[in-house]
């Protein structure tokens, strides 16, 4: 009997020394929306979208007054001769709308390459987050619902948007809300 109390005493006090696990979670959407970088690059890309759609719609004037011009000519031509006008207009305005979308493609290609990349650093940055302060789980909610509900006092995502967006300015980090981290133990 001594043994049998003496074994349940031992495996008591050996799960009680286990380590708690530090478990929290981040909005993901939340910390790319409010990431600097992210907003940063959206407002890079906005000013280039502006530019592009000015010369767009200058090209576009262009094309219909000239339209307009072939348009009143034509009506004086012959059936064959209208054809053959036409396919001379059109002809030389292709390449211009090929150059204009693939103008467009590059920069929407651009505008993704930057945003996965901000994606990246913001899991990369969670995960020496989650390693420097000791957690054993950070865990993402999302849309998708991976995290469909967590106790608010685990909820970290605040804490996690100001170190991220500090860290991108090149600001130190280190504040009040550090000492205040909101993290539950499990």
């Amino acid at each position: 009997m001594k043994k049998i109390v003496l074994s349940v005493m031992v495996l008591i006090g050996a799960a009680s020394c286990q380590e708690q696990q530090k478990i929290a979670f981040i909005d993901n959407g939340e910390i790319i929306n409010d990431y600097q970088m992210k907003i940063d690059i959206e407002e890079k890309f906005k000013i280039q979208n502006d530019g592009f759609t000015k010369q767009r719609d200058s090209i576009a004037r262009v094309y219909q007054m000239e339209m307009q011009s072939v348009q009143q000519r034509l009506s004086q031509l012959s059936p064959q001769k209208q054809q053959e006008e036409s396919q001379v207009f059109s002809q030389k305005w292709q390449p211009i709308q090929q150059q204009m979308q693939m103008q467009q493609q590059q920069m929407e290609q651009m505008f993704n390459t930057e945003m996965d990349s901000v994606i990246s650093k913001m899991n990369k940055f969670v995960e020496g987050y989650g390693k420097k302060n000791g957690y054993t789980f950070i865990l993402g909610k999302n849309q998708a619902g991976s995290v469909v509900y967590g106790d608010e006092a685990t909820d970290i995502t605040d804490v996690v948007i100001k170190e991220i967006n500090a860290e991108y300015s090149g600001k130190d980090s280190k504040t009040e809300e550090g000492s205040t981290e909101a993290t539950t133990e499990k």
